[in-house]
């Protein structure tokens, strides 16, 4: 009898692993499947960011010193639009639109300047990149003569570690307006926020000396 029962549970266990033997083996190789997916998925991505970051610095090494020109300049933009094309979801991509609007405002096209700026501005989600943004969106609002617009930007959510660099765009802002006395509280605050933060602020102290001087003169 006991000779039977074993035979029996032996009967029973193939049984049990011809019906369900097949899904778990299947189970198995869906998990070691996934297991492998997101190890490689996480190295394609891993690999995504070191080729961003690479192409990101020649493209720096390319534009630092003095400005470009000609096919050096050529260059430069299409390693802009390289890099945004092939790498749109990372810092760098949006670090490019950054530096290609400095090389917009180098071959005088303020549009385009403009245009790389506000697509930070609106879809960066790190509010530093943002905020840099906003900034020298303001700056070029003024440069376009529409201080109007500039106050406008500043009043975007701007992180406090740029606030020094905040009051002083606003600042001149003010003054594109005729608006000394705002523009002087506005460069005395930068002044202020610069030192609470321990940050050189070059030129704040002589827009306000030559405020003074104005004032006096007149």
């Amino acid at each position: 009898m006991a000779d039977r029962s074993e035979d029996e549970q032996l009967d029973v266990i193939k049984r049990w692993w011809k019906e369900n033997g097949t899904s778990l083996i299947a189970g198995a190789a869906l998990a070691a499947a996934g297991v492998f997916g997101w190890n490689a998925w996480q190295d394609y991505q891993a690999g995504k960011a070191e080729a961003a970051s690479v192409r990101y610095q020649q493209l720096v090494s390319l534009a630092a010193g003095n400005e470009l020109e000609g096919d050096q300049l050529s260059e430069a933009r299409e390693m802009v639009d390289e890099i945004v094309s092939e790498h749109d979801d990372t810092l760098y991509a949006e670090l490019a639109l950054l530096l290609d609007a400095r090389l917009a405002v180098q071959q005088d096209e303020l549009d385009s300047a403009v245009e790389s700026l506000t697509q930070v501005a609106e879809s960066s989600s790190r509010r530093y990149v943002q905020s840099l943004a906003w900034l020298r969106l303001a700056r070029l609002a003024i440069t376009n003569e529409d201080p109007e617009r500039a106050l406008e930007l500043l009043d975007e959510p701007i992180t406090e570690s740029l606030a020094a660099q905040q009051a002083n765009v606003r600042g001149d802002a003010h003054m594109a307006l005729g608006q000394n006395d705002q523009a002087r509280n506005a460069w005395q605050d930068a002044l202020e926020l610069a030192q609470q933060q321990d940050q050189p602020l070059y030129g704040v102290q002589f827009k306000l000396d030559d405020l003074g001087a104005e004032e006096t003169a007149q």
